[in-house]
């Protein structure tokens, strides 16, 4: 799996341990994603409609915590000191890319929260998602990221991936261009 001593650019070293989580995670990841998710774009929705969203989502119903029981969602989690910090998610391709190839998967969700950002979690959690993929078979992984969301689109682009068309992502009465990248396996 990924325990590991981590090391950030701060020269500081850090226990990290990744696992695959289970039910029993459901509420501390739920919560997690939806700090990141708050951190990230709050500023940018209608409050009510972003509180809305965030219930739908990482509320204790939410679709995060019945991904959680689909066992064909691969998931990894990063935590420290008891805390999760960060999670890939990894499923079959659901974003609308142009042609994609049999058997392609979509890395639905890769979060990390900020104050991890340039630790290596994100690092040692998109290394899993593409060895995962292989192992999996998938010719070819898939995401979709914020147009507007520069430090996500220069990770994907140092991992490999590339803008290979576009997609809408709506949140209450606002649509926002999402951009479909895709790395060849």
């Amino acid at each position: 799996m990924c325990d590991a001593l981590m090391t950030s650019s701060k020269k500081v070293n850090e226990d990290v341990r990744c696992f695959i989580p289970d039910s029993g995670k459901a509420a501390a990841l739920c919560a997690m994603a939806r700090r990141c998710f708050a951190d990230t774009f709050s500023h940018l929705f209608d409050r009510a409609a972003f509180a809305q969203f965030l219930e739908d989502v990482y509320g204790e119903e939410g679709a995060m915590s019945r991904d959680l029981l689909d066992p064909t969602i691969e998931w990894l989690t990063a935590e420290a000191g008891g805390q999760i910090v960060g999670y890939a998610k990894l499923r079959a391709l659901a974003a609308p890319a142009p042609n994609p190839q049999k058997g392609a998967l979509e890395l639905q969700q890769i979060y990390v929260l900020r104050e991890w950002h340039g630790r290596g979690v994100a690092e040692r959690l998109m290394h899993w998602a593409l060895d995962r993929a292989r192992t999996l078979g998938a010719p070819e992984i898939y995401l979709t990221v914020f147009d507007h969301n520069e430090r996500a689109k220069r990770f994907y682009a140092r991992h490999g991936f590339v803008d290979v068309g576009h997609c809408t992502f709506q949140l209450g009465d606002r649509i926002d261009d999402d951009r479909v990248w895709r790395k060849a396996l």
